[in-house]
């Protein structure tokens, strides 16, 4: 499975790819939205849980390939995210710090969109994100969604609030 857009192409994570993703989990500001940076086993455990996901719904987080260099610069897909005792279908991504400002996660988040419904036939896809994380917050609005609900994460010991983002199929 592939994705391609202009700059950028989307592939499974595999095992391969953990010294990259440690490169985005290990970065402290990159990591700011989930409470400071991963230790090297939970940088496991996250390519471990993608990997699970491709085989349990046939999509997860995905490698993202800049065409130009081949080098991995960061993660976009979609996931099936606990939502209010629902599931509900996520399009989440994080990048390099070195890669921000660059439009990358608007490009992938785009065709994650598009794949959803397209090829997964999906109604709505959302993105969930912590309220204080603003670049996040402009990607999914650039990206067609719009704020439909509020909620509070408990992760690390910290409360969260986080914003659900949608856009429905149109």
């Amino acid at each position: 499975m592939m994705i391609e857009t202009e700059r950028l192409y989307m592939r499974e994570l595999t095992q391969a790819d953990y010294g990259a993703l440690c490169k985005i989990l290990q970065d402290e500001e990159t990591m700011y939205a989930y409470e400071g940076a991963f230790s090297d086993v939970e940088v496991q455990e996250w390519l471990e849980r993608q990997m699970a996901r491709y085989h349990q719904w046939g999509f997860g987080l995905w490698a993202v390939i800049l065409k130009e260099t081949g080098e991995m610069i960061g993660q976009c897909g979609l996931t099936m995210q606990p939502w209010k005792g629902e599931e509900v279908l996520e399009i989440g991504y994080l990048f390099q710090r070195s890669c921000w400002h660059n439009g990358y996660a608007l490009e992938a988040s785009k065709a994650c969109k598009k794949y959803a419904f397209e090829v997964l036939d999906a109604d709505t896809v959302c993105s969930i994100i912590r309220d204080t994380n603003t670049a996040s917050q402009k990607v999914a609005v650039r990206t067609g969604m719009a704020v439909v609900d509020h909620s509070i994460k408990y992760y690390r010991g910290v409360s969260m609030p986080h914003d659900r983002y949608a856009v429905t199929r149109g």
